[in-house]
C-alpha cells in the first residue's frame, strides 16, 4: 500500500498535533496530559477506583497508578478506602486539585472549541461516525494479526 493511501499517518499527525496544543494548554497550571485527562475524569466522577479511572482515560492501570501517585503527591487528590470493599481506594479532587483543573481547563477547552468551530453540526457528527468507523477497522485488522 503506498505511503499516500495510508491513512494512519494522518491520524496520528492529527493526534500528535492535539496532544501539543493540550500540553501546552495544561502546562500553566502545572500539569501533564494524563494528569489533566485524570483530574478531568475524576470531576465528573469522584469516589472512582483507580482501575476504573484508567479505562475512562485509555490508558493501562500501571499508567494511571504512577498518574494518581504523583497526582496525590501534590495534594490534588485524595485515596481512601472503600467502605465495603477494603482493597479498593476511592478517589477524590482535593480544592487544590479542582483548582489546577479549573486553570488547566480554562486554557484546555480554546483547543476544543477550535476544533468545534472548524466544523458544523452535522459534521462534528460525521466526524465522530467517521472515528468509530476508523476503531472498529483498527480492531479488525489487529485482530486479522
Amino acid at each position: 500500500m503506498p505511503a499516500g493511501e495510508r491513512l494512519g499517518m494522518d491520524i496520528k499527525r492529527t493526534e500528535q498535533s492535539l496532544m501539543s496544543a493540550k500540553h501546552l494548554a495544561v502546562r500553566s497550571a502545572g500539569l501533564t496530559v494524563p494528569q489533566y485527562a485524570a483530574l478531568f475524569a475524576l470531576a465528573d466522577n469522584p469516589g472512582i477506583s483507580g482501575a476504573a479511572l484508567a479505562r475512562t482515560c485509555l490508558v493501562t492501570p500501571q499508567a494511571m497508578t504512577v498518574v494518581l501517585k504523583n497526582l496525590e503527591e501534590r495534594g490534588l487528590i485524595e485515596r481512601s478506602p472503600h467502605p465495603w470493599h477494603r482493597n479498593i481506594l476511592e478517589t477524590r479532587l482535593t480544592e487544590a486539585g479542582r483548582t489546577a483543573l479549573e486553570l488547566a481547563d480554562e486554557r484546555a477547552v480554546v483547543v476544543e472549541r477550535a476544533i468545534a468551530a472548524e466544523f458544523t453540526e452535522g459534521e462534528r457528527a460525521t466526524l465522530r461516525e467517521l472515528l468509530a468507523r476508523c476503531e472498529q477497522a483498527i480492531g479488525r485488522g489487529a485482530a486479522q494479526l
